[in-house]
């Protein structure tokens, strides 16, 4: 297939290098030159503007966004589809609200323009082991975007899923974020009790990798623990501040909406609101698997600043 990939970050970059590998034929289009030039040598056919876009595109086209979610993606999602024709496509794969992808659908409709919302999960590895997918759409757009969405999972079998019809996709993964604030803060916690048994001298690192080998809390998220605790188990030099993103507030707002109990989550949620006022080797835990598993950056303890 031929499409655009609008937006070259950590996500977007690396999904439009995976399409080439598969042989399909990427145009690439970032904000800045740079970044697109950064990425020719990946076999990405580059666009420096809208224009240019459109025009390495026959119709039906197809547009894949993966920019940063809230104003800069309907922003260019608006700026685009002024130039789109009906027939034409456009795949909202940012952390979008769920809500905002339905009225996003909605406006693009009333041009004739099919959409679907793509929730990608992988962070950094998904360019070696592929993404996790969750669409939302109708039939019809699912199915010309489905030659991608095989090429983006891990297998053509395994990965992704066509959740329902248009805002399924990023509601169900709202939920897999707010579930990942959750397992991550058990896991900060379980690695602060081990550390804080100091007459017992537990080595942290040793444990992680141990419990990477048949036990039941053995996962990717242990896995990502293990590798950066083999390197450091005190991280010092991370500061326990763990950014909130938006997903879990949404899903916290949707429990409360739905009238479903999610004390967990909520809980995780307001743990992280809590990392920016205290101290403690819980958060710099969930920093570090924040940029293990999606290539965050980590915030430097003051005293690392200088060094």
């Amino acid at each position: 297939m031929k499409l655009a990939m609008i937006g070259l970050g950590r996500m977007g970059g690396n999904m439009a290098c995976r399409l080439t590998q598969k042989g399909h034929s990427v145009v690439g289009y970032a904000r800045t030159r740079e970044t697109v030039d950064e990425h020719k040598a990946f076999g990405i056919l580059p666009a420096y503007s809208p224009e240019q876009v459109i025009e390495q595109l026959e119709p039906p086209r197809l547009l894949w966004f993966m920019l940063p979610a809230g104003n800069v993606t309907e922003d260019g999602i608006l700026e685009f589809a002024a130039r789109l024709q009906p027939g034409d496509m456009i795949v909202n794969g940012a952390n979008s609200y769920y809500k905002d992808s339905m009225h996003y659908a909605e406006s693009l409709k009333a041009k004739g323009i099919l959409f679907a919302d793509v929730g990608v999960s992988g962070g950094v590895w998904g360019l070696e082991n592929g993404y996790g997918l969750m669409a939302g759409g109708e039939t019809e757009a699912i199915g010309r975007i489905k030659p991608l969405l095989l090429d983006l999972a891990p297998a053509p079998d395994k990965g992704w899923v066509h959740a329902g019809p248009v805002g399924a996709g990023h509601f169900v993964k709202m939920v897999h974020n707010g579930i990942e604030y959750g397992l991550m803060q058990a896991y900060g916690e379980g690695f602060e009790l081990l550390k804080r048994k100091e007459e017992f001298g537990i080595d942290v690192g040793a444990v992680a990798e141990a419990w990477q080998h048949g036990t039941v809390v053995r996962s990717w998220l242990l896995d990502l623990i293990a590798g950066f605790l083999s390197q450091d188990t005190e991280l010092e030099s991370v500061a326990p501040y763990v950014a909130d993103s938006g997903e879990g507030r949404w899903t916290a707002q949707e429990a409360i909406e739905l009238g479903s109990p999610a004390p967990l989550i909520t809980l995780a949620l307001h743990e992280r609101f809590r990392s920016q006022d205290e101290n403690g080797y819980t958060y710099r835990v969930l920093s570090k698997l924040r940029q293990a598993f999606g290539g965050h950056a980590v915030k430097a303890t003051e005293d690392d600043k200088g060094g």
